[in-house]
């Protein structure tokens, strides 16, 4: 049994990660900003914990990691202004993975995207390019930590079923099913494997793999 600490607890991915680690043993804190979703985080099998984490700082931080096995980052600001979108994807995330590192807890998986690059191409002034430049400050200071970290990138997100196979550095758009990245960060939690790797994926049709051969390749 693992102690895992998801915040972002009421994203649709968390949503779906939840109970996928609880069915295999594992404790979920689903860290969450609005009281009012307490009751849908809990029903997946979380422990709902409401923390604001545009407003703590890494000591706080820290306290609520500290005990748990793995932290994984699913949070976003989910568009919006750019003074937010750089406040959340990359201010509270490097935050939180100081906070990992000052309370003992190593394991760190990133949910990105798979155009996460320092040549992501998004012009300045698009209104994705607060999103791009963000997610890529968040994921090279993970890779500049001592943690054993893990990048996901997953391709353009749908509502299709789970297909329990991926394929690894897609193109195009990559599109992949929530639930399959949901699999893929709870395959990824407890595989050595990954540690230190950024992983960009889609589903691929006829040439994706078993999650967790693709995982291990």
């Amino acid at each position: 049994m693992s102690r895992i600490i998801v915040f972002g607890g009421h994203g649709r991915i968390a949503l779906l990660l939840a109970p996928i680690l609880v069915a295999r043993g594992d404790e979920v804190t689903a860290v969450i900003r609005n009281p009012d979703h307490v009751a849908e985080v809990e029903q997946g099998g979380a422990h709902a914990l409401v923390a604001d984490i545009e407003q703590l700082g890494t000591d706080e931080l820290a306290d609520i990691i500290r005990g748990h096995d793995a932290v994984v980052w699913s949070a976003g600001a989910g568009g919006g202004s750019a003074e937010r979108t750089y406040a959340v994807d990359r201010d509270a995330a490097i935050r939180t993975m100081d906070a990992a590192a000052d309370a003992g807890v190593t394991r760190y998986v990133m949910v990105s995207w798979i155009g996460s690059k320092a040549d992501h191409g998004v012009p300045e002034d698009a209104d994705f390019f607060p999103y791009a430049d963000a997610k890529w400050a968040a994921d090279e200071h993970l890779r500049g930590t001592d943690l054993d970290g893990t990048i996901l990138g997953p391709g353009t997100l749908t509502f299709d079923e789970p297909t329990g196979r991926i394929l690894l550095d897609a193109e195009g758009k990559a599109e992949v099913s929530r639930a399959d990245v949901a699999a893929v960060i709870a395959e990824s939690l407890g595989n050595p494997s990954t540690f230190g790797r950024t992983i960009r994926f889609g589903n691929g049709g006829d040439d994706s793999t078993p999650i967790a051969d693709a995982l291990s390749a």
